[in-house]
């Protein structure tokens, strides 16, 4: 006997990707059942997320949380880069990946979405990127699977407000860590090729 999820009118298309102008970043909506019980959605389909050119195998799941005007980033791992699907279960955020692939035409360029607990998008960031995000909520919780494993001496960190990125952040005065206030600029940045 089939049963269907929770009785939501489950249907097998429950995602739409969406390529962005930086080759590799893609935004997922998926499609979300609710009804006066609640809600039921995917977040991951293996298969699903291949046939839209994200093969990768994850190997990390993380969950942060962050209050209001919090700035995390704009981090990568050099030798070791991770790819990472980004979601929001509570709050807001605007997300953030920094294209740092020498040979790619978008190279130094930016992207923001934002992900909230509503809108319920993800962002894949795939490796090659920085990526960083700032909370626009009261308080914000992400979950995110990385495609390998969290080195710290591997981790290296771009300047959150690098005026060659010209990112426009929600926030003026964000509250960021001793960590990132040490970011480099995109010019001095270790890169990949």
């Amino acid at each position: 006997m089939v049963v269907n999820p929770g009785g939501f009118g489950y249907d097998p298309k429950t995602m739409h990707f969406v390529q962005t102008e930086l080759a590799g970043v893609v935004i997922i909506e998926p499609r979300v059942f609710e009804d006066e019980r609640g809600f039921f959605m995917e977040s991951y389909h293996r298969p699903r997320f291949a046939a839209a050119g994200i093969d990768v195998e994850f190997v990390q799941d993380n969950h942060s949380r962050s209050g209001k005007g919090v700035l995390r980033g704009l981090h990568y791992q050099l030798r070791h880069p991770q790819g990472k699907l980004v979601r929001v279960i509570r709050g807001e955020v605007l997300d953030v990946a920094v294209d740092l692939r020498r040979a790619s035409p978008t190279f130094g360029r930016c992207l923001g979405c934002v992900l909230s607990e509503t809108n319920r998008r993800q962002l894949y960031v795939p490796a090659g990127f920085a990526h960083g995000f700032c909370v626009t909520s009261d308080v914000a919780e992400l979950l995110y699977k990385c495609t390998d494993i969290y080195r710290p001496e591997d981790e290296r960190t771009v300047l959150w407000n690098d005026p060659a990125l010209a990112i426009d952040w929600p926030v003026s005065d964000p509250v960021i860590s001793a960590k990132d206030q040490r970011g480099v600029r995109l010019a001095e940045a270790e890169c990949y090729p």
